[in-house]
């Protein structure tokens, strides 16, 4: 057994999280659009550097039918170099208060692993989800801060950092091996007081292309911790280099996969390409819906 007792008396499935006194429903899956306001991430740096370019992509998400916008500005691929946490700040803060201006009824998750970040973006612009590619690990005060924050947190796993991960990742079993990592953690993040955690198995981080399908294709495995699921594959290597195109390519690759991972459990899809996905969640609540 993956969970221990200790762990499960904690855990109840999760069909909504709560973010700031409203409740998103996840008794569906839904899409997370992705909004990098980076020069680098690896398939849409420099796209949205200025106020009006973020706020017309903004937009974008929402009226394709995603529920959260998903703000990044550090990017997390591999071999990519750490950027100071002024440097963050002073590309994500800005990003938010756009967004959340514009657009103040939308759902925002703010992709940072660092906990002065978050506070920082939550005291200005009021609660976010947080997004972090580390799981608590690159800043062992994370936790705690979210459990004071009261805000949902995606805990995402990761072996090893971005400069280095994708060096000969070994495992035992992957699924078992993110399985412990998921139990040790949400046992600190439940001590710390956070009340809604999501997983995210981390494809990509940390681990081979063999992995990452193992992953895929196992990745019913973690109903056993009764938690919102969160799959980000798009465009990612995975896809494109199995393929032996480029990321620019790689929509039809990463739409098979995305329904893949909704058939496999997941409830949220972290996606670049925000119609396409919207539109797999609809097909397959439309096959779901037929044998109810």
């Amino acid at each position: 057994m993956l969970i221990t007792s200790s762990a499960t008396k904690f855990l109840k499935r999760k069909n909504s999280i709560n973010l700031e006194g409203r409740l998103i429903d996840l008794s569906k899956p839904v899409v997370m659009g992705i909004l990098n306001v980076t020069p680098d991430s690896f398939y849409d740096g420099g796209k949205y550097e200025t106020e009006k370019l973020i706020l017309r992509r903004a937009e974008e998400i929402l009226e394709q039918g995603a529920t959260i916008i998903d703000i990044g500005a550090i990017s997390t691929r591999p071999g990519t170099e750490e950027i100071s946490a002024k440097e963050e700040i002073d590309r994500l803060l800005p990003a938010v208060r756009a967004v959340k201006k514009a657009f103040p009824e939308a759902f925002v998750s703010i992709d940072t692993f660092r906990s002065w970040v978050a506070l920082k973006v939550i005291e200005e612009c009021g609660p976010c989800i947080v997004n972090d590619v580390s799981g608590g690990s690159f800043d062992p005060q994370m936790f705690d801060m979210i459990g004071k924050l009261s805000v949902p947190y995606i805990l995402m796993h990761l072996l090893g950092t971005p400069l280095q991960m994708e060096k000969k990742p070994v495992y035992e079993d992957v699924i078992r091996d993110i399985s412990m990592y998921f139990t040790d953690k949400v046992k600190k993040l439940t001590a710390a007081g956070v009340k809604d955690v999501i997983l995210d198995p981390g494809f990509g981080f940390g681990k081979t292309s063999s992995h990452n399908y193992e992953l895929l294709n196992r990745l019913d495995s973690f109903k056993v911790f009764q938690l919102p699921l969160l799959v980000g594959v798009s465009r990612k290597s995975m896809i494109h280099k199995l393929l032996d195109i480029s990321p620019e390519d790689a929509l039809n690759g990463t739409t098979v996969v995305n329904t893949l991972a909704l058939i496999g459990g997941a409830d949220i899809l972290r996606v670049h390409d925000v119609r396409q996905a919207v539109e797999a969640v609809r097909i397959l609540n439309k096959v779901r819906s037929t044998s109810e």
